[in-house]
């Protein structure tokens, strides 16, 4: 393979400074997903955001049934938290399987697959009758829900011009953001009105419909053909609506098994990339003390002076769900045109992925700070108005910090963007475990106040690491060039031509 070859089939072209640089790959074939309509693109983009949206929700499901749940099993409120805390877990840890047999296999396949045990899963929790079959039911449920996270961004790349690719991930994020805020919200009112058995029922009967609707609107994104501009006399034929519904259009049978081991393989290499590495804190981060917030939540307002009832509890994550939508410029479109914009006075018009990190600039400004001022309200009490203030600022940042640093890990390592995410997700939701199982004891020991000003000031000084990604990105990009799987890929792409 020569240079030009392999820079065509991973979208890359030129070497700048040791580090693969992303330029725009052309085609002419309408089967190439970045061809396809506005229609047969938003109709699949759309299904797999709703999966991430329930999948979320999922994960947050008895966050706000813990006092039934002990009241039901007869157990301890720490033993309660396990069914959040391994449901989280298995959330992350679901895409070391799913993202390497993505890679074989095709994404559409393992939706629907994903989607299958999401479903059986939940209800099998409908029915659980020991504490051990729930959690049973709850850690098999996250492991089916990991297949609509860190796999949707390879979907965005597979899609969309990385002029546009910003946005795009910012409606993933939404989805996903929506999901984390407005779970509270529903499972809440089902669990008031109904029981808890019905948060997963409901989640079960959503996750079914999804699944219909993926059967027969998820197209396979993977193409695994080399990216060029065919001769008019040689452009493939238009696959035909009932063509892109089978189940091996996004096969690979290059070395399938091999295939497997080696994204495996990279998945753990990754983890030793320094922005990888950030980028899977700082959105942990974010997770974490949403978790603390949410868990804060419950228990506060359930008690004098407040005396809510639970669905009231849930009503108020609408608040975190305002900052999430006025983050949705700001964390996708304002990226797009920043990055756009430096692209073009680049002299050799290449995207620098360090300029979409210009845009933390608001992040850090309201995030904390919004942390600082729900501590602030709840510990003396105020009206619930001063907490959901700042809730609204801590999700807008959440939300918007989320898609900034996911675009740029994306866009620093194009060529492997399912499999540092999975890195970045299992770094993720093994920081909200622990945030699950000690956030009452820290509350406990230390008092809401000092927590939330402590909170603050990890996620401010997690922020700043930004900084020396942003000014030494090339040679931190020219490091990581030299070991694991971006080695592997510089070693093609230096291969003499034979």
């Amino acid at each position: 393979m020569n240079v030009e070859a392999a820079a065509a089939e991973d979208g890359l072209t030129g070497i700048r400074n040791a580090v693969p640089q992303r330029q725009v790959a052309t085609s002419n074939d309408p089967n190439d997903p970045r061809n396809w309509t506005t229609t047969a693109k938003v109709t699949t983009y759309a299904t797999i955001c709703l999966f991430s949206f329930i999948a979320n929700v999922n994960g947050s499901n008895f966050t706000v049934a813990i006092v039934p749940l002990v009241k039901h099993f007869h157990i301890t409120s720490t033993h309660a938290t396990f069914l959040v805390a391994f449901n989280v877990l298995m959330f992350g840890l679901g895409n070391i399987l799913w993202v390497p047999l993505m890679r074989v296999l095709g994404k559409r396949p393992v939706y629907l697959i994903a989607l299958a045990v999401f479903v059986a899963a939940n209800a099998w929790s409908t029915k659980a009758t020991s504490w051990g079959s729930l959690l049973g039911g709850r850690m098999i449920s996250g492991f089916g829900a990991a297949a609509a996270d860190a796999t949707v961004p390879s979907v965005v790349n597979d899609m969309f011009f990385i002029e546009q690719r910003g946005h795009c991930m910012m409606f993933f994020h939404f989805a996903l953001a929506s999901g984390i805020f407005l779970g509270p919200l529903i499972n809440a009112w089902i669990v008031q009105l109904h029981g808890w058995r019905w948060s997963c029922g409901f989640i079960a009967i959503t996750g079914g419909v999804i699944f219909l609707l993926a059967l027969f609107l998820v197209r396979e994104t993977q193409y695994n053909k080399e990216r060029r501009v065919y001769e008019r006399d040689e452009i493939p034929a238009a696959r035909t609506y009932t063509g892109w519904l089978g189940l091996t259009v996004g096969y690979n049978n290059d070395k399938p098994m091999e295939r497997f081991l080696r994204t495996f393989w990279d998945i753990v290499r990754m983890a030793f990339y320094p922005p990888v590495l950030w980028v899977g804190c700082l959105v942990g981060l974010f997770v974490g003390w949403t978790i603390v917030i949410q868990v804060t939540t419950s228990q506060t307002f359930l008690k004098p002076p407040y005396s809510w009832k639970l669905g009231y509890v849930g009503v108020f994550s609408l608040s975190a769900w305002v900052g999430v939508i006025l983050s949705f410029f700001f964390g996708g479109k304002l990226i797009d045109i920043i990055a756009n914009r430096e692209r073009r006075r680049d002299p050799n018009h290449i995207l620098r992925p360090e300029k979409r990190l210009i845009a933390l600039i608001i992040p850090v400004l309201l995030s904390p700070v919004g942390l600082i001022i729900f501590g602030q309200c709840v510990a003396h009490q105020t009206s619930w108005v001063g907490p959901a203030f700042g809730y609204a600022m801590h999700s807008f940042g959440f939300t918007a910090t989320s898609n900034i640093a996911v675009t740029y890990a994306v866009d620093c390592y194009q060529r492997f963007d399912g499999e540092a995410l999975v890195t970045i997700f299992v770094v993720r939701n093994a920081i909200a475990v622990v945030c699950s199982f000690y956030s009452n004891t820290w509350i406990i020991n230390d008092g809401l106040k000092e927590v939330t000003g402590t909170m603050a000031g990890i996620q401010w000084a997690l922020l700043a690491f930004a900084i020396p990604f942003y000014f030494f990105s090339t040679k931190i990009l020219a490091l990581t060039s030299t070991y694991g799987p971006q080695k592997r890929l510089m070693t093609v792409m230096t291969e003499p031509t034979k």
